[in-house]
């Protein structure tokens, strides 16, 4: 069977091959009647123009990439990753696009890849998860004009105009609150890495949910990395101080604090109330099954996608910041039965 091209798109609609060519291109300068016909013959048809050829017409090759500044490891270690890629591809098979991952394994990797993103015209645009603070990928993409949404709180506004974010510092304080609203006047606090936005926003909110109702965590705080190991290590350096509830500022490092609890003989929630932030352990994984903050990371990566291709559409497209609303997930580990709120 002889595969469809423009010219014969163009001989079955009575139009010329450059016709179609704008038609299929999205240009302007085409009658109402051409295009309807063209667009009857496409529908009819099933053609789908060829890809190098339309990259060629339209200045745009249809893949925008994501960036990781994360070794590969950790990528497939971390379910939040997993999570974001899952819904940014979502949206790209949406839009007729292809999704490109560039992942860094160190400062000098990263510096290569960024180069070659944006010297070889790979990618139309990018979105970028956000790293340590201070890290140079957004500006470099920034002053190279190539197009990107960042996901997560951007360090630096004036560099990433547009961002996807979670209310960190809210959920932070929704756990806060549900910890003091049980009765619990011990808390404590097991923080994500210092040098990340998500780190400060969620030990910030957490400690300001406190004060809201005349608590704090006074030496009873320790830093992890976001994984399980760190996670029960930084639980078992607080034991001694004898808490009575901890809010975990990530599910992996909570199920490492939830094993350091039993080790050490301790009960949950008896002795120790556990809360979490992400939502991305499944419930039934852990025991008890684990109160957390939820964070719909998977939406956040199909809504980077589609902001992103907005840009690409429109470059004038003003700056726009995505701020998802944080909900607390009810369960076991707190004390209570399953609900949200």
């Amino acid at each position: 069977m002889q595969r469809l091209n423009l010219e014969e798109i163009g001989r079955l609609a009575g139009v010329s091959r450059s016709t179609v060519s704008r038609v299929v291109n999205g240009e302007a300068n085409v009658s109402n009647t051409a295009k309807e016909r063209v667009e009857a013959i496409i529908a009819e048809t099933g053609y789908r123009p060829h890809a190098a050829a339309r990259s060629l017409a339209s200045n745009r090759t249809g893949v925008i990439g994501l960036v990781i500044p994360s070794a590969a490891e950790t990528l497939f270690d971390d379910p939040y990753f997993g999570r974001l890629i899952l819904g940014a591809t979502s949206a790209s098979n949406d839009m007729e696009m292809t999704l490109a991952l560039f992942l860094f394994e160190d400062e000098s990797d990263q510096q290569s890849i960024i180069r070659r993103v944006i010297g070889s015209g790979l990618v139309d645009g990018v979105i970028v998860t956000a790293a340590e603070i201070g890290n140079s990928v957004p500006d470099v993409l920034r002053r190279a004009n190539l197009p990107f949404v960042l996901v997560g709180r951007p360090d630096d506004e004036t560099v990433s105009p547009h961002s996807i974010d979670l209310d960190n510092p809210g959920g932070a304080m929704l756990a806060a609150g549900h910890l003091a609203d049980l009765g619990r006047t011990r808390p404590a606090l097991i923080s994500a890495p210092s040098n990340t936005t998500a780190g400060i926003d969620r030990h910030k909110g957490f400690i300001e949910g406190l004060a809201n109702h005349g608590l704090d965590v006074e030496d009873r705080t320790a830093e992890g990395n976001w994984t399980e190991a760190s996670g029960q290590t930084a639980m078992t350096s607080l034991l001694p101080l004898e808490p009575d509830s901890v809010f975990v500022a990530s599910d992996r490092m909570a199920v490492g604090a939830l094993r350091a609890i039993r080790e050490a003989g301790l009960t949950c929630p008896d002795d120790i109330a556990v809360v979490g932030f992400d939502g991305l352990i499944p419930a039934d994984q852990t025991t008890p099954r684990l109160t957390t903050v939820m964070h719909p990371v998977t939406e956040i990566g199909h809504r980077a996608a589609t902001l992103l291709k907005s840009l690409l559409d429109d470059p004038d497209h003003p700056a726009e910041r995505v701020m998802y609303e944080s909900q607390l997930m009810i369960r076991e580990s707190c004390g209570h039965q399953e609900s949200a709120s």
